[in-house]
């Protein structure tokens, strides 16, 4: 039988847990660049305004390359046609700040979702994974642009565990709490993923992605299902979520992309 020396034992247990807990971390950053290269800012650009160009959200680029999912949410405002307000991604690209008008084509209310067409040029894609496969537990991260503008255009990233996958409204203990929205969603509950850290309102359209592949699960949600699973709270936990991938796989099938 082969003996260790304690201090041998604890060199040996501490390779073997580096071993095992360090090599998803350390392929975030080689496939970093791959991600940012295909998230955009979404916003609005109108000629005749000062900003010209105004952030609502984040989104990334999938199928073609001229397609675009984001949250419906945000890109639910009405546009000001009269002075020739559109929609736009903006992103960073050779070091330079870039600008691409984009059409809404679809969107889905149910799984607050929308996909935007550019009007000219191609992003690099990201792929879509499935979805159900995720568990609890398992670490992904995000990359989008929090606060909107503030930042400016460079993406930032966060990394989170699936903390539970459960539906994305839940009944509330006094009736009068219930909403027109909330009812809809009880009705015809489907899982979301919720997410141990925090995203802020511009994350809104992110993509939630698998750090060993890159391939998208999910797409963050920061309006949309809190103010379903969390009505009920005085003051809105740091609490985040995804919509799960397999709901823009198929706005994208019904869009024949």
């Amino acid at each position: 039988m082969i003996r260790l020396l304690p201090g041998c034992f604890l060199l040996c247990m501490l390779l073997i847990s580096n071993a095992w807990g360090r090599p998803e971390e350390a392929n975030l950053p080689d496939i970093l660049p791959r991600i940012k290269s295909s998230v955009v800012a979404v916003g609005t650009f109108m000629p005749t305004r000062n900003p010209r160009a105004v952030f609502l959200g984040t989104g990334f680029a999938v199928a073609d390359g001229r397609q675009v999912i984001t949250n419906a949410h945000v890109v639910g405002k009405e546009l000001d046609v009269a002075h020739l307000e559109r929609f736009a991604v903006f992103f960073r690209q050779n070091q330079q700040e870039q600008m691409q008008i984009a059409e809404l084509v679809a969107t889905d209310e149910e799984h607050d979702l929308a996909l935007l067409r550019l009007a000219e040029g191609k992003l690099p894609v990201l792929e879509l994974g499935d979805s159900s496969r995720v568990r609890e537990g398992e670490l992904y991260a995000f990359t989008g642009y929090p606060i909107g503008m503030v930042l400016g255009l460079y993406p930032v990233t966060h990394r989170s565990i699936i903390s539970a996958i459960s539906p994305n409204a839940i009944p509330v203990i006094v009736s009068r709490q219930l909403n027109v929205q909330m009812r809809k969603k009880l009705e015809a509950p489907y899982d979301v993923f919720q997410l141990d850290a925090t995203a802020y309102p511009g994350n809104s359209g992110s993509p939630l992605y698998d750090i060993d592949t890159g391939k998208v699960m999910g797409i963050i949600n920061k309006v949309f299902v809190q103010g379903s699973k969390e009505n009920a709270i005085s003051h809105p936990s740091g609490i985040s979520y995804a919509i799960p991938a397999e709901h823009i796989q198929r706005l994208l099938a019904q869009k024949g992309n």
